[in-house]
């Protein structure tokens, strides 16, 4: 349940963010379509000042990640503020040093600011699914598909985990019911708190 309602969310602001004045940005621009790219240690500048295409950017990023050691190429999607990067590395590779492959990846382009906040997976099946979105980008397909495709990559790579609340105080919870209890139980709960204490020590 939570997994489908992240989704809607996701779904919604995304399509919420392409608003603008009644028009989205692919209504205004029809020869400049977002997409991404696959690459293979390939090198591109991007100047600061500028404001970039989605494909600009996903260039950018999949640069990046190529220039990475042993990876052998990147695929980089980017639709608004969404970024997501798929890496290629070996198949004979062992799980812990793809793992490290990832981080090294996921550390150089959180210090790029087109890269902060930017998924990066090496799953062989998402990386496909991602060259297919690019795909799909490029041809000019309806956003409405490829956003669906995405929200299904993101609810697969992020985990269904419960979010934090809002205005809660952790502290408070331990000590509330603390005052609640009666004073033998609250001598009784102290002790063993001192006991426990001083056996760590």
């Amino acid at each position: 349940m939570r997994k489908g309602m992240f989704l809607l969310f996701f779904f919604l602001i995304i399509s919420a963010c392409s608003q603008n004045n009644g028009q989205s940005q692919f209504n205004r621009n029809t020869d400049v379509m977002p997409q991404g790219v696959s690459v293979k240690n390939s090198h591109i500048n991007i100047n600061k000042n500028n404001k970039y295409t989605d494909e600009e950017r996903a260039n950018h990023l999949a640069n990046l990640a190529a220039g990475i050691p042993n990876v052998n190429g990147a695929t980089a999607v980017v639709l608004g503020n969404i970024a997501i990067v798929g890496i290629d590395v070996d198949a004979n590779i062992d799980r812990s040093k793809v793992g490290t492959i990832k981080y090294s990846v996921a550390e150089s382009l959180k210090h790029d600011p087109q890269g902060a906040g930017a998924l990066v997976v090496a799953d062989p099946d998402i990386n496909t699914r991602l060259k297919e979105i690019k795909n799909d980008m490029a041809a000019g397909k309806p956003v409405q598909g490829i956003m669906n495709e995405l929200s299904d990559i993101v609810g697969r790579i992020i985990p269904d985990a419960p979010t934090p609340e809002m205005g809660k105080n952790p502290e408070k919870a331990v000590k509330k019911p603390r005052n609640q209890m009666n004073e033998q139980n609250d001598r009784q709960l102290e002790q063993e708190q001192q006991k426990q204490s001083n056996e760590k020590k």
